[in-house]
Protein backbone atom coordinates (compact mmCIF):
# COMPACT_ATOMS: atom_id res chain seq x y z
CA UNK A 1 0.00 0.00 0.00
CA UNK A 2 2.91 2.56 1.16
CA UNK A 3 4.63 1.69 -2.50
CA UNK A 4 1.45 2.57 -4.17
CA UNK A 5 0.82 5.75 -2.32
CA UNK A 6 4.11 6.67 -3.32
CA UNK A 7 4.18 6.19 -6.50
CA UNK A 8 0.74 7.84 -6.54
CA UNK A 9 2.88 10.88 -5.19
CA UNK A 10 5.74 10.79 -7.83
CA UNK A 11 2.95 10.98 -10.28
CA UNK A 12 1.36 13.74 -8.89
CA UNK A 13 4.35 15.40 -8.27
CA UNK A 14 5.98 14.49 -11.97
CA UNK A 15 2.35 15.73 -13.34
CA UNK A 16 2.05 19.21 -11.74
CA UNK A 17 6.16 19.73 -12.59
CA UNK A 18 5.65 19.19 -16.20
CA UNK A 19 2.20 21.64 -16.63
CA UNK A 20 3.79 24.51 -13.94
CA UNK A 21 4.07 27.53 -15.93
CA UNK A 22 7.69 28.88 -16.45
CA UNK A 23 8.67 32.44 -15.93
CA UNK A 24 7.37 34.74 -18.67
CA UNK A 25 11.09 35.88 -20.49
CA UNK A 26 12.25 39.18 -20.99
CA UNK A 27 15.08 40.36 -24.03
CA UNK A 28 16.19 43.57 -23.60
CA UNK A 29 17.93 45.06 -27.10
CA UNK A 30 19.65 48.59 -26.72
CA UNK A 31 22.57 50.89 -25.98
CA UNK A 32 24.82 51.50 -22.94
CA UNK A 33 21.37 53.36 -21.64
CA UNK A 34 19.45 49.93 -21.31
CA UNK A 35 22.50 48.08 -20.03
CA UNK A 36 22.74 50.46 -16.92
CA UNK A 37 19.10 50.15 -16.23
CA UNK A 38 18.87 46.17 -17.00
CA UNK A 39 20.67 44.84 -13.60
CA UNK A 40 17.79 46.75 -11.71
CA UNK A 41 14.78 45.37 -14.02
CA UNK A 42 16.63 41.98 -13.19
CA UNK A 43 16.66 42.63 -9.74
CA UNK A 44 12.84 44.13 -9.87
CA UNK A 45 11.63 40.82 -12.11
CA UNK A 46 13.37 38.00 -9.75
CA UNK A 47 11.51 35.36 -8.95
CA UNK A 48 8.62 36.73 -11.35
CA UNK A 49 10.49 36.91 -15.08
CA UNK A 50 13.94 36.19 -16.76
CA UNK A 51 14.82 39.21 -17.95
CA UNK A 52 17.97 38.87 -20.50
CA UNK A 53 19.88 41.88 -22.26
CA UNK A 54 21.88 41.62 -25.44
CA UNK A 55 25.69 40.72 -25.20
CA UNK A 56 27.29 43.69 -25.02
CA UNK A 57 26.24 47.06 -26.77
CA UNK A 58 23.25 46.95 -29.62
CA UNK A 59 24.57 50.86 -30.65
CA UNK A 60 22.64 51.72 -33.83
CA UNK A 61 20.17 50.39 -36.08
CA UNK A 62 22.74 49.30 -38.66
CA UNK A 63 23.97 46.93 -35.92
CA UNK A 64 20.91 45.98 -35.07
CA UNK A 65 20.43 44.63 -38.32
CA UNK A 66 23.30 42.82 -38.23
CA UNK A 67 23.12 41.01 -35.22
CA UNK A 68 19.47 40.81 -34.69
CA UNK A 69 18.85 37.74 -35.92
CA UNK A 70 21.47 36.22 -33.77
CA UNK A 71 20.28 38.26 -30.38
CA UNK A 72 16.79 36.57 -30.46
CA UNK A 73 18.49 32.82 -31.52
CA UNK A 74 15.93 29.97 -30.84
CA UNK A 75 14.41 31.14 -27.35
CA UNK A 76 10.99 31.59 -27.17
CA UNK A 77 10.51 35.28 -25.76
CA UNK A 78 7.54 36.97 -24.27
CA UNK A 79 8.58 40.03 -24.37
CA UNK A 80 11.19 41.84 -26.99
CA UNK A 81 11.70 44.97 -25.88
CA UNK A 82 14.24 47.46 -28.12
CA UNK A 83 15.29 50.65 -28.59
CA UNK A 84 18.33 52.69 -30.82
CA UNK A 85 18.75 56.02 -31.31
CA UNK A 86 21.33 57.24 -29.50
CA UNK A 87 23.93 55.96 -31.55
CA UNK A 88 22.14 56.88 -34.62
CA UNK A 89 21.50 60.46 -34.20
CA UNK A 90 25.08 60.86 -33.27
CA UNK A 91 28.17 63.11 -35.33
CA UNK A 92 31.24 60.92 -35.43
CA UNK A 93 34.75 62.81 -37.18
CA UNK A 94 37.75 60.40 -37.39
CA UNK A 95 40.11 63.46 -36.16
CA UNK A 96 37.60 64.04 -33.08
CA UNK A 97 38.96 64.39 -29.52
CA UNK A 98 35.95 63.10 -27.53
CA UNK A 99 35.32 59.75 -26.98
CA UNK A 100 33.94 57.88 -29.42
CA UNK A 101 35.08 60.44 -31.77
CA UNK A 102 32.42 62.58 -30.90
CA UNK A 103 31.98 66.24 -33.27
CA UNK A 104 28.33 67.54 -33.74
CA UNK A 105 30.37 70.64 -35.62
CA UNK A 106 32.83 68.94 -38.01
CA UNK A 107 30.95 64.64 -38.46
CA UNK A 108 28.81 63.19 -39.54
CA UNK A 109 25.40 61.84 -38.18
CA UNK A 110 25.33 58.24 -38.21
CA UNK A 111 21.68 57.75 -39.61
CA UNK A 112 19.37 60.74 -41.12
CA UNK A 113 15.91 60.56 -39.14
CA UNK A 114 14.72 59.44 -42.38
CA UNK A 115 17.72 56.72 -42.88
CA UNK A 116 16.66 55.67 -39.05
CA UNK A 117 13.04 55.57 -39.62
CA UNK A 118 13.74 53.31 -42.54
CA UNK A 119 15.86 51.20 -40.61
CA UNK A 120 13.62 50.81 -38.15
CA UNK A 121 10.70 49.29 -40.28
CA UNK A 122 13.39 46.61 -41.24
CA UNK A 123 13.99 45.77 -37.90
CA UNK A 124 10.64 45.63 -36.71
CA UNK A 125 9.70 43.13 -40.04
CA UNK A 126 12.89 40.93 -39.40
CA UNK A 127 12.07 40.50 -35.24
CA UNK A 128 8.42 39.71 -36.11
CA UNK A 129 9.43 37.30 -38.26
CA UNK A 130 11.66 35.81 -35.95
CA UNK A 131 9.52 35.80 -32.47
CA UNK A 132 5.70 35.86 -31.67
CA UNK A 133 6.58 37.67 -28.54
CA UNK A 134 5.24 40.99 -27.43
CA UNK A 135 6.97 44.06 -28.82
CA UNK A 136 8.14 46.94 -26.71
CA UNK A 137 9.76 50.30 -28.10
CA UNK A 138 11.42 52.35 -25.43
CA UNK A 139 11.87 55.77 -26.49
CA UNK A 140 15.50 57.79 -26.92
CA UNK A 141 16.71 59.42 -23.82
CA UNK A 142 17.25 63.32 -22.90
CA UNK A 143 20.69 64.47 -24.52
CA UNK A 144 21.88 67.47 -22.19
CA UNK A 145 22.89 70.77 -24.46
CA UNK A 146 26.87 70.23 -23.91
CA UNK A 147 27.33 66.98 -25.39
CA UNK A 148 29.86 67.05 -28.12
CA UNK A 149 28.29 64.26 -30.62
CA UNK A 150 24.52 64.91 -29.74
CA UNK A 151 21.64 67.58 -30.64
CA UNK A 152 19.55 67.76 -28.27
CA UNK A 153 16.29 68.54 -30.45
CA UNK A 154 17.43 65.25 -32.62
CA UNK A 155 16.60 63.31 -29.62
CA UNK A 156 12.29 64.34 -30.18
CA UNK A 157 12.53 64.27 -34.16
CA UNK A 158 14.28 61.25 -33.93
CA UNK A 159 11.68 59.71 -31.48
CA UNK A 160 8.53 61.09 -33.37
CA UNK A 161 9.79 58.84 -36.70
CA UNK A 162 10.41 56.22 -34.50
CA UNK A 163 6.86 56.22 -33.01
CA UNK A 164 5.43 56.63 -36.67
CA UNK A 165 7.39 53.29 -37.77
CA UNK A 166 5.95 51.53 -34.30
CA UNK A 167 2.27 52.68 -35.31
CA UNK A 168 2.49 51.42 -38.81
CA UNK A 169 3.54 47.87 -36.82
CA UNK A 170 1.37 47.97 -34.17
CA UNK A 171 4.03 48.09 -31.37
CA UNK A 172 3.59 49.15 -28.14
CA UNK A 173 5.66 52.46 -26.88
CA UNK A 174 7.21 52.96 -24.11
CA UNK A 175 7.90 56.64 -23.77
CA UNK A 176 10.89 57.34 -21.81
CA UNK A 177 11.81 60.73 -22.95
CA UNK A 178 10.10 62.89 -20.74
CA UNK A 179 11.22 61.29 -17.49
CA UNK A 180 14.62 61.36 -18.51
CA UNK A 181 14.99 64.73 -18.64
CA UNK A 182 13.57 65.01 -15.43
CA UNK A 183 16.04 62.01 -13.74
CA UNK A 184 19.12 63.81 -15.68
CA UNK A 185 18.69 66.78 -14.22
CA UNK A 186 19.43 64.97 -11.11
CA UNK A 187 21.40 61.94 -11.56
CA UNK A 188 22.90 62.71 -15.08
CA UNK A 189 26.70 62.40 -15.02
CA UNK A 190 26.65 66.34 -16.25
CA UNK A 191 25.60 68.40 -19.08
CA UNK A 192 27.93 66.87 -21.65
CA UNK A 193 27.19 62.99 -20.72
CA UNK A 194 23.92 61.29 -22.01
CA UNK A 195 24.88 58.60 -19.30
CA UNK A 196 23.37 58.28 -15.16
CA UNK A 197 24.40 57.68 -12.26
CA UNK A 198 23.73 54.52 -10.25
CA UNK A 199 20.71 56.29 -8.78
CA UNK A 200 19.57 57.65 -12.17
CA UNK A 201 19.57 54.18 -13.89
CA UNK A 202 17.48 52.56 -10.91
CA UNK A 203 15.02 55.67 -11.62
CA UNK A 204 14.86 54.96 -15.19
CA UNK A 205 13.73 51.01 -14.50
CA UNK A 206 10.78 52.16 -12.82
CA UNK A 207 9.64 53.72 -15.77
CA UNK A 208 10.91 50.44 -17.63
CA UNK A 209 9.22 47.88 -14.76
CA UNK A 210 6.02 49.44 -14.53
CA UNK A 211 5.33 49.79 -18.40
CA UNK A 212 6.66 45.59 -18.46
CA UNK A 213 4.01 44.73 -15.80
CA UNK A 214 1.27 45.88 -17.50
CA UNK A 215 2.65 44.19 -21.01
CA UNK A 216 3.00 40.73 -18.61
CA UNK A 217 -0.47 41.36 -16.83
CA UNK A 218 1.04 41.90 -13.46
CA UNK A 219 -0.70 45.07 -12.59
Amino acid sequence: MNKIILGLVLLLLLFSSAFSPREPRILIIGDSISIGYTPFVKDHFEGKALVKHNPSNAQHTGTGLKQIDKWLGNKEWDIVQFNWGLWDLCYRHPGAKAYGMRDKVNGKVTYTVDEYAANLDLLVTSIKAKTDAKLIFVTTTYVPPDEEGRFTDDVQKYNEAAKAIMKKHKVQVNDIYKESVKIHKDYGMGSNDVHYSPEGYQKLSEEINSFLEKSLGMK
